[in-house]
This record gives C-alpha cells, sequence and structure tokens, in this order.
C-alpha cells in the first residue's frame, strides 16, 4: 500500500490549516472507498505527521495533533503541505526539522504537493528554485520577494513539475486534489470524488477571482513613480519613451528595473491596471462593454476583449454575466 503525508507544521497555524487538513483526509478517504468498491483495496494509506506533538491554530480555538512524528515514517510517496503562517518570524526556525525531512523524502521518490500559502514552506527547503510555482494571488509578491529564484506564475491554478505540485489559494486547493486523485488514481475516481465532494473538475487556472493591486513590494522608486503615474492615466495610452525620459533613464534601462521591481514589462502593468478598472466596472454598474472599454483607454473592441480573456480566463461579458446579475442582460 502506498502512503500518503500530511504534514503538519509547527508554529502559528491558520484557519485554512484545519479546513486543508480536514479536507485532504476526506477527499483521498473518499477515493480510496471508491478504489476499494472496485478493485477490493485501498491504494493509499493517509496519515498526518509533524515534528511536534501538537499545533495550535487560530489562538488556539483548534489543536492540530499529528498522528505521528515524522522520525517514525521512513518513506512515503506522496507529502501535503497546508497553508502556513509564513509571516510569524518563527516560522521557519520552528519547522526546520520539518522542511529537512521534506527534503528527504523527495530525494528518495517521494512527490510534494503545496497547498495556498503552503507554497512559503515548500520553498523555503529549496526545491521549487528554478521551477513554476503558485500560490493565492494575494500572497505572490510576498513569495517573490522572499525567493526570486522561484518562479511565482500567479495566474496559474495547478503547477506540476519535477514531481512537486502547487496551487493557487482559499479553496483552489480542492482542484489540487482531484487533480492528484486522478494522477494517483484514475480519471474516474476523480470524476466520483469530484461528484461526491461537489468540487468542480478541470478548472486550471484562479486569473477570474485575481484583484490586481500593483507589485509594490519593491524598493526601486523610481518605478513606484512611474506605477503612479500608469495608474492615474487609465484613460489615455501612455509612451513609455515620455515616461522613462520623464526619470532621465534611457529606455532600456527604465525596462529592465521596472520588469525587475514588479515582474511586468511597463506595457502589461498598464494593461493589468487598465483591465483591474474595467473588471470593477462591469461588476458595480449597468456601463456597456464599449462604454467601460474607451473608459480605459480602448479603441478597439478585439483587442480590449483579447487583452480581456488573456488576464481573466474569460470575455467581458461572461465576466459580468458572473459578477454583476443585474446588468448581465444588456447589449453590448
Amino acid at each position: 500500500m502506498k502512503h500518503i503525508t500530511i504534514v503538519v507544521p509547527a508554529g502559528k497555524g491558520t484557519l485554512s490549516t484545519v479546513t486543508c487538513i480536514a479536507s485532504t483526509f476526506e477527499v483521498f478517504a473518499t477515493a480510496n472507498s471508491y478504489w476499494k468498491q472496485r478493485e477490493g483495496k485501498e491504494l493509499f494509506r493517509i496519515e498526518s505527521a509533524g515534528a511536534l506533538e501538537q499545533t495550535e491554530v487560530y489562538d488556539g480555538v483548534f489543536t492540530l495533533k499529528p498522528q505521528v512524528n515524522i522520525s517514525a515514517i521512513g518513506k512515503t510517496n506522496l507529502i501535503i503541505i497546508p497553508p502556513v503562517a509564513y509571516t510569524d518570524q518563527k516560522f521557519k526556525q520552528e519547522n526546520n526539522l520539518l522542511v529537512d525531512w521534506i527534503i528527504q523524502q523527495y530525494r528518495k521518490g517521494a512527490q510534494v504537493a503545496s497547498l495556498c500559502s503552503g507554497a512559503f514552506m515548500l520553498a523555503s527547503s529549496g526545491l521549487l528554485n528554478g521551477k513554476n510555482c503558485s500560490t493565492h494571488w494575494a500572497n505572490a509578491g510576498a513569495l517573490k520577494a522572499m525567493f526570486p529564484e522561484v518562479n511565482v506564475q500567479a495566474d496559474h491554478l495547478i503547477t506540476d513539475e519535477d514531481g512537486i505540485y502547487t496551487n493557487g489559494g482559499a479553496y483552489s486547493f480542492l482542484n489540487l486534489l482531484i487533480y492528484l486523485v486522478e494522477k494517483y488514481y484514475n480519471r474516474q475516481t476523480a470524476i466520483y470524488c469530484s461528484k461526491m465532494c461537489q468540487i468542480e473538475l478541470d478548472r486550471n487556472s484562479q486569473s477570474p477571482f485575481t484583484i490586481f493591486t500593483g507589485q509594490k513590494l519593491h524598493g526601486d522608486e523610481m518605478v513606484k513613480a512611474a506605477q503612479a503615474y500608469i495608474e492615474s492615466r487609465l484613460d489615455e495610452k501612455v509612451s513609455f519613451e515620455h515616461l522613462s525620459s520623464r526619470f532621465s533613464v534611457g529606455r532600456r534601462n527604465f525596462d529592465r528595473r521596472f520588469i525587475k521591481a514588479t515582474g511586468n514589462t511597463p506595457g502589461e502593468y498598464a494593461q493589468r491596471v487598465k483591465i483591474e478598472s474595467a473588471k470593477k466596472s462591469l461588476e458595480t454598474t449597468r456601463k456597456t462593454v464599449n462604454e467601460v472599454m474607451y473608459e480605459v483607454g480602448y479603441s478597439d473592441v478585439k483587442a480590449f476583449r483579447e487583452v480581456f480573456r488573456k488576464l481573466t480566463g474569460m470575455s467581458p461579458l461572461e465576466y459580468r454575466a458572473r459578477y454583476n446579475k443585474e446588468a448581465s442582460l444588456q447589449a453590448v
């Protein structure tokens, strides 16, 4: 029988830590039950493990007690890392033993999956260096700043690379669990779990849920000023040649600094702030798509729709239908 280890981090946990651990048990128990009915035996033994006897969560409202200590597990097949309180200064020190154990198990052939902010623990192991990684879109900037060698993909719901899996944020961890069920069991078992647990199947992007707040977690004051300039001129087509000259910086150097600080080219950044403004209008007003388009500086409907779909995964009309029921029947 194969083995799944759900790790229980040391230190302060979050409510999401409890939710993800409990839900992981439930989804894989459902998969095991279905597999046993068809194959006569369970495929996995599911076990929680940690380096301490217990972890307090949410100021002691919950207490998590691992079933076993990690020292008792010589080999496992799949490690699940739940969300962690990565802002806690003591977190890394308190979890050194657990992180070292994860590295050792990966080297022995185990695969590793992180849920939401569990990516911070996984990144601290170095196993994500040079690899793609997803996390909650709201945590992406902090993850990039703390672990610059990790290729953070904030729009991805799931990444799968060299036996390492990561997912986006909040309850999208359920989609990664279904993905893992299909990978380790089969498609039919994943469909069954999807129906029993009522989890959407084959969802692969968190883009529709992203709120772009601008990447400001950097220390380049020139770039911050450029960002403010772009954000204040949503209805204009900003000339980046002109903008770089305002700061007495050559265009190539301007682009280089902007990309280093934000992860986007100036053009990409302008697109994202324009589309974020358009999303808010589509959510809260009865304006037509054309009116919204003109407000954010686009005059070509086709170009606007292409950029909107690229950044949200859906058309402007589809977006409005999902988030603004009152306006969804209006003509474009």
